[in-house]
């Protein structure tokens, strides 16, 4: 049973933090956040979950970019900026989006993280139970490209293509299939089909 919060951030005032980090540090990763946001409201509402708390935690998960470009620092970035906000639930968003396997090896990408902020993002993937809202934030990154979702597949080539992998990539691309199995469990049909056209002009064009 997932735990009920009472949400510290609305969707108005998320969208006008996306704003603020999009003047400090423009790029697709913006148009990418709102895909995913769009996504898991559109996916909570045929789950059964809160479609705000889905959307917000969406819209926020790589709210780190805000600093400028970096790897693994984003996520540690991101937590903070939240934290201190005092939006601690979305924060640890921040934190799980990129781990369905739950280990810090299996990020795409360099760790540029201190060793303080490697320690607090290990910890945290040791003893965090991940629920539906980490889950569902996790599927809709590896479905969210800047341009609209896709297929699991093209999400996740496109990112070996700029960051390579590692050797806990296989695991963490059956754990990514494994979150997606899980909703369309939840959601008695393919999720895939919710975005059907849009996934058709996306993944194949």
């Amino acid at each position: 049973m997932n735990e009920e919060i009472m949400l510290t951030i609305t969707k108005d005032d998320a969208e006008r933090l996306l704003v603020w980090a999009e003047t400090s540090n423009p790029g697709a990763w913006v148009e990418h956040s709102k895909t995913v946001a769009r996504a898991a409201e559109t996916i909570a509402n045929k789950c059964n979950l809160d479609t705000q708390r889905a959307y917000v935690s969406g819209l926020l998960h790589d709210i780190g970019r805000y600093e400028g470009y970096s790897e693994l620092h984003h996520i540690y970035a991101g937590y903070k900026l939240l934290r201190d906000k005092g939006h601690r639930k979305i924060a640890e968003i921040c934190l799980s989006h990129s781990f369905p396997y739950q280990n810090i090896g299996e990020y795409f990408g360099t760790n540029d993280c201190t060793n303080e902020e490697t320690s607090i993002i290990t910890s945290f993937l040791s003893n965090k139970i991940f629920d539906d809202y980490d889950k569902l934030v996790q599927l809709c990154d590896a479905i969210g490209s800047s341009v609209g979702v896709c297929l699991i597949e093209v999400r996740i080539m496109d990112v070996i293509r700029r960051h390579g992998v590692t050797d806990l990539t296989p695991q963490k691309i059956e754990a990514l299939f494994g979150v997606k199995a899980y909703f369309d469990s939840i959601c008695k049909m393919n999720i895939y089909d919710l975005f059907y056209d849009e996934i058709r002009s996306v993944s194949f064009k």
